[in-house]
């Protein structure tokens, strides 16, 4: 059974959202996915790309904006045209799962789905596909599963997924039934959460027979399930351009959480298993200091091909994007990015109000250094 299980698994990257609290290193033509964030010499998409191909070989689907096509084929040149998916506009995960869900099924209509953000660093990678391996057989029993993170810290910036009972599954011991899922929430409720042992982390990775997952968007958002389902059933013909010009802009902007992992837990068709592996989302500055610890003797992380950094008694993160000499003296948990057009100065505990200064200058009109 295993191997014509994971014969239908085909794995999904949908590499959108700009990461404004990584401007201005991301922005809306570079945005997060495309950057080496962790030092590694691999950017985050190829980095996700590399991690799914242990389960689903070249059976990998990329779906992203057409402005990122060129970058995207040159980080995943063996990616076949027929799996690189374009959005003329981005209109959210609802409607960019809901779109690789709808070819997929056309194409062959028992395949498994493996979604997973392009933009999430995580390890170690044998961990990661042990939980993937259980998420797939759980999968192939008709469940929506979704893979929660064991949270280490109480924290309020993700959704948390309540635990429900063990499920009885060969090959998937620690599956169990997602009881609900649960908006971000307030430090106090975090540390509640945190102490209990039942709730993890959600971090957007859902495995599923495309079969169900085209059930729940039909039965909980008609008018996005048809619109897709029109522009699948061109996809792979010479009228694909036609419709996806006419029908993408109608499509409303939902999230997937909303629009199909929520309804279904509370239908009863919602799975989870936990995963024990490492995991972040790199989210902001703060969490580039965290992938890359800066050395004992030198305190800063310094990110940036032939970065010119000079520190004393500094500490903090440093990106640099330019020729330009940075000198840091007596200034502790600093964060500089210094691009060609544009400086950043804050610190790790402000690096979430970044999105904020990026919503301001795009309100003023200062588009050209977004």
């Amino acid at each position: 059974m295993a191997q014509n299980t994971f014969d239908r698994f085909y794995g999904v990257i949908p590499a959108g959202g700009v990461g404004t609290r990584l401007w201005p290193l991301s922005r809306a033509a570079a945005p997060k996915f495309l950057h080496d964030l962790t030092g590694s010499g691999s950017t985050l998409i190829r980095s996700t790309y590399d991690r799914l191909t242990p389960l689903a070989g070249e059976r990998i689907m990329v779906v992203t904006g057409e402005v990122h096509r060129q970058a995207v084929c040159e980080q995943l040149p063996e990616l076949d045209e027929q799996d690189l998916v374009l959005e003329s506009e981005p209109k959210d995960s609802g409607a960019a799962i809901g779109l690789a869900a709808a070819i997929l099924h056309r194409r062959d209509p028992e395949t498994i789905m493996g979604s997973f953000a392009a933009d999430q660093v995580v390890g170690p990678l044998d961990v990661f596909l042990e939980a993937v391996r259980e998420a797939v057989h759980t999968a192939a029993t008709g469940k929506i599963v979704t893979i929660g993170i064991r949270p280490t810290v109480p924290s309020t910036g993700f959704g948390y997924i309540r635990a429900g009972e063990r499920l009885s599954i060969d090959d998937a011991p620690s599956a169990t039934a997602v009881a609900e899922f649960v908006e971000k929430p307030s430090e106090d409720v975090a540390r509640k959460y945190l102490a209990s042992g039942d709730y993890l982390w959600n971090a957007g990775m859902f495995v599923a027979p495309t079969a169900l997952m085209l059930k729940h968007l039909e039965l909980n958002q008609p008018e996005l399930y048809r619109g897709l389902d029109e522009i699948a059933a061109a996809w792979d013909t010479p009228q694909r351009d036609e419709v996806v010009a006419r029908v993408w802009p109608t499509l409303p902007k939902i999230a997937i959480d909303y629009a199909v992992a929520e309804p279904a837990a509370d239908a009863g068709d919602v799975a989870m298993v936990p995963g024990v592996f490492t995991w972040d989302d790199v989210g902001d500055f703060a969490a580039i200091g965290r992938l890359n610890p800066a050395s004992e003797n030198n305190h800063l992380t310094v990110l940036g091909d032939g970065a010119r950094v000079y520190s004393d008694q500094a500490s903090g993160v440093v990106v640099s994007d330019s020729k330009r000499v940075i000198a840091l003296i007596g200034i502790d948990d600093v964060v500089v990015v210094d691009t060609p057009d544009a400086l950043l100065v804050t610190t790790e505990d402000h690096a979430q109000q970044v999105k904020q200064a990026v919503e301001t200058l795009k309100a003023s009109g200062e588009v050209d250094v977004l």
